[in-house]
């Protein structure tokens, strides 16, 4: 792990330091979140920063949203100052953690927030040989891409490969390229010098320098706009890139990773992708089977979320009733992994039993999962019934009320009726709506400041 010191506290946040070196940790020390920025934006990559609370965390983290680096940010303060770890919160840090440092206390913040995806439950013999072949490969060069529908875990495919390849002590750096501009996505994966837009104040190392000694990942490839397409296929066979505004071409030694959903080989023949690019990537292919192909994980995934989910809202762990799997097993899971996550998160926070109940489980038959009701069957509760291939809406009145009103206004009602019915809870209401606790804390300020009443936070909020 990478971890990013900014401030002082009197040296207790570098003792801090110190227990991350002693735990394997690679450690880089910056005086203020203006160096801190720089050192970001010239390769010195992170996988966590801890920042002294009387830096400006609120710009700091708005800096790195602009800048799209994605990072979670710890707050620290000597003794516990309750009202500045709240705003620290509210800012956007992840978690707050007293000084001087507790040598435990610093071990599970570490492992909380860096765990995250790399979990790998692989007990279907059809995933089973997915994971044989990906040992298999990992330990050598060659570049792998990584096919699957939307929602199979591709790209946690991708970071188990690089921690079982010969290169896990160096960086694995992942981008979206679906997730970024066409006009930015450039400089993201090259770099560039000061001056060379409207906007670059400053030089900017791209990814592939950040990542030069490890993996990194392209995912969602197949967006990538075709003239990018030439100049990435310059990259891989030269194994050097020119940052924007530069003519100097800098050598890079990295291990490239591709995910897609879409079938590449269909984009090459519609002329929307280059063959040659898709050659040079398709060295090794693996294909992540979809999650009703490997009917054997289900439950086990569903009880890792449920675990997850559990600890990460404070409540109670629970295992799945037999009725809950059965309802699991049934479904047809079109969103695959990221689908039975959120059901399974959503499970947990409205399970009001010992065992997780079906009723608990909520499933959207609008992924196609649940069978077509008859005809002649009572009407459905979602006010849609389906009669061949045409479904007709039987509820009206409720698609009518939302006519005329804007969306701001619908938003607005959505989340202060989650609110409310999460009696006052802040992270379960978030949880619900599928946004982060910051976003809600923002639109909540907003509408408080607007005149509206809102529903009083609950203990622990």
């Amino acid at each position: 792990m990478r971890l990013m010191i900014v401030g002082h506290l009197g040296g207790h946040i570098s003792a801090a330091g110190k227990i991350a070196l002693q735990r394997g940790a690679k450690v880089i020390h910056c005086d203020d979140t203006e160096q801190a920025l720089g050192a970001l934006l010239n390769g010195k990559g992170a996988d966590l920063a801890m920042i002294d609370i009387k830096q400006n965390i609120c710009q700091f983290i708005k800096d790195l949203d602009k800048e799209r680096i994605h990072m979670p940010v710890v707050a620290c303060g000597i003794d516990t100052d309750s009202r500045a770890a709240v705003k620290a919160i509210e800012d956007g840090a992840v978690e707050y953690v007293p000084l001087p440092p507790d040598a435990i206390l610093i071990a599970a913040v570490f492992e909380a927030v860096t765990e995250e995806s790399n979990t790998m439950i692989a007990g279907d013999p059809v995933m089973k040989a997915v994971v044989q072949m990906a040992d298999k490969i990992a330990p050598s060069e060659a570049t792998v891409f990584i096919t699957g529908e939307s929602g199979t875990g591709k790209e946690v495919m991708s970071s188990y490969i690089h921690r079982k390849s010969k290169r896990k002590d160096g960086s694995f750096i992942a981008i979206n390229c679906a997730a970024i501009p066409e006009n930015l996505l450039e400089s993201e994966l090259f770099g560039h010098e000061k001056g060379a837009f409207t906007g670059a104040a400053g030089r900017r190392i791209g990814k592939f320098e950040e990542a030069s000694g490890g993996t990194l990942l392209l995912d969602e490839i197949s967006e990538m706009h075709p003239s990018l397409q030439a100049k990435l296929l310059r990259v891989i066979q030269e194994k050097e890139v020119t940052r924007v505004g530069s003519n100097e071409p800098v050598k890079v030694d990295v291990r490239l990773i591709a995910t897609s959903n879409r079938n590449l080989e269909e984009s090459v023949k519609k002329g929307e992708f280059r063959e040659d690019l898709y050659f040079r990537l398709n060295v090794i292919n693996i294909r992540l089977p979809a999650l009703r192909e490997r009917p054997a994980d289900i439950a086990p995934l569903a009880q890792f979320f449920v675990d997850k989910f559990a600890e990460a809202n404070g409540l109670p762990k629970k295992k799945l009733s037999s009725a809950a799997e059965e309802r699991i097993k049934a479904h047809g899971w079109r969103g695959n992994i990221r689908e039975l996550e959120n059901t399974m998160h959503r499970a947990i926070l409205m399970s009001g039993e010992n065992e997780i109940e079906a009723g608990a489980i909520d499933l959207q038959d609008s992924m196609g999962a649940a069978p077509a009701q008859p005809a002649t069957s009572a009407p459905d509760p979602a006010g849609v019934s389906s009669a061949g291939h045409e479904a007709v809406i039987q509820n009206t009145g409720a698609v009518e009320n939302l006519i005329g009103r804007t969306i701001s206004d619908v938003e607005k009602d959505m989340i202060l009726n989650t609110l409310d019915h999460c009696l006052g809870n802040r992270t379960h209401a978030a949880n619900i709506l599928g946004i982060s606790i910051r976003t809600l804390r923002n639109k909540l300020n907003q509408y408080k400041d607007e005149g509206t009443a809102i529903p009083a936070a609950s203990s622990g909020n």
